[in-house]
């Protein structure tokens, strides 16, 4: 009761949040104990870090462990769209463009598109890549800011103003929105780093329409860039990129929040907003941007990036919370549920080199190669860690980004941006498989308390 004396006098705001916070840590803390205690799984994951079993899909599948002779063993990791293998998907492209779009289809009608069918498809997305009249200057120039997702989630609802089948909740209208979403998410995010740059950065605007002949990938380049000009190469790997983050399971948070919101029966427009919501949390969407900070501090530390001793000294001060952000990791290795191999990196490091080696960027490359040579090393040494650790996609996501030429602003809603496909296509199956809102129980701790009439507290 003490801790509240005086507050209701005070005038500075800060001073007030500041001391009736510590109420709320007093209030709000609970024993971590008494999860282990009620067999509660904190964040859904056990304490082998196991997801519990909260939903049926048959959109993807991520395969990290194997069982042998009734042991459950790490393995090679694996990733598959409706089935199909990632790898082999990639592979099967043969250079190819529209693999993102062709991705795309397979993820929401759940089969892989002949040439017609993926030439209908592309062509209803290029008529989806408008917006309303003046939307770009009335909505997406309004208040500028760095927080692209902020400003993304902000449109994605104002969009919701201008469909007049907003709450229609029947299957061809969902598909229709998110279709429209998928098309005009690179533009949305294009436009709001402009306008910031423009506002904010005192630089030149440009705001370039989409062509329709063009891909997702191409059109979001030529969209970013001043010249509208790319590369092959540079929209192939982007590509890449993009078919590689656009699903991921239904367990990670972002698309478990898109099927949470989905089953109250909420509209499209704010199930999308809250999964970028959730996207937008340096613990989900945001590891490329700290890996790409994690290397800006290791090149100003490390000389020589062939010396594997200076990495791994530099590497072990890291670990030991004694560099960069004093938080003991090393950003971009390991993965809450692959081991041995994150395979959307497997497939992703040969774009990566070939990029390099076209920007003249080799001896960054030699630095990266020589951190993933020895920081599962490290890590499993001083974590005692067997089940295996390597990187991640995001550990060269970020350094492919860079390599485009992409402003670190637009890492994490060139996420979004990919995994608005995988948000769609588990809204569908979520509408179209249960009519159930989820609702997960909650021990309650709460203790019976006498009321204290407010003269006598």
């Amino acid at each position: 009761m003490s801790s509240r004396k005086g507050v209701m006098g005070m005038n500075n705001m800060d001073n007030y949040m500041e001391q009736m916070a510590v109420l709320c840590e007093n209030n709000d803390s609970i024993n971590k104990n008494l999860y282990s205690e009620y067999g509660v799984k904190r964040g859904l994951r056990d304490e082998n870090g196991q997801g519990v079993l909260t939903g049926l899909t048959n959109i993807s599948d991520i395969k990290a462990f194997e069982y042998r002779d009734g042991k459950k063993c790490p393995c090679d990791g694996e990733l598959s769209y409706r089935g199909y293998n990632i790898r082999d998907f990639v592979a099967g492209s043969k250079g190819k463009k529209y693999v993102f779009e062709e991705g795309a289809y397979l993820l929401l009608f759940g089969e892989l598109p002949d040439n017609d069918q993926l030439k209908e498809f592309r062509d209803e997305l290029s008529e989806c890549m408008k917006l309303p009249t003046n939307f770009t200057r009335d909505v997406i120039m309004k208040a500028p800011t760095a927080d692209i997702m902020g400003s993304m989630t902000r449109s994605i609802l104002t969009l919701g103003s201008y469909d007049k089948k907003k709450d229609n909740l029947d299957i061809p209208n969902v598909l229709r929105q998110s279709m429209q979403l998928i098309a005009t998410f690179p533009m949305i995010a294009a436009y709001a780093y402009h306008a910031y740059n423009h506002y904010e950065k005192d630089q030149s605007m440009y705001i370039h329409r989409p062509e329709k002949e063009l891909s997702i990938a191409e059109n979001f380049l030529r969209m970013l860039r001043p010249d509208t000009c790319f590369t092959d190469l540079e929209a192939r790997v982007l590509d890449i990129a993009l078919l590689l983050h656009m699903e991921h399971g239904g367990g990670n948070n972002s698309t478990f929040t898109t099927r949470v919101v989905t089953s109250s029966g909420s509209d499209t427009y704010s199930v999308i907003a809250a999964a970028m919501s959730s996207l937008k949390g340096k613990k989900h969407g945001g590891a490329n941007l700290m890996v790409m900070n994690m290397m800006d501090d290791i090149k100003e530390h490390v000389k020589d990036y062939a010396d594997e001793e200076e990495i791994a000294a530099y590497l072990d001060k890291l670990l030991n919370k004694q560099a960069f952000d004093k938080k003991g990791l090393i950003y971009g290795m390991g993965h809450a549920v692959y081991s041995i191999s994150d395979p959307r990196e497997k497939v992703f490091k040969g774009f990566v080199e070939q990029l390099a080696t076209d920007k003249g960027r080799n001896e960054d490359m030699l630095l990266y190669n020589n951190i993933e040579k020895i920081a599962p090393r490290l890590i499993a040494e001083q974590r005692k860690i067997y089940k295996g650790v390597s990187p991640n996609i995001d550990f060269y996501s970020g350094f492919v980004y860079d390599m485009l030429d992409i402003p670190r602003e637009l890492y994490t809603p060139l996420f979004a941006i990919a995994r608005i496909v995988g948000w769609s296509a588990h809204r569908l199956e979520e509408l179209i498989t249960t009519d159930k809102i989820i609702r997960p129980a909650y021990k309650s701790l709460v203790t019976k308390k006498e009321y204290i009439d407010r003269e006598k507290r």
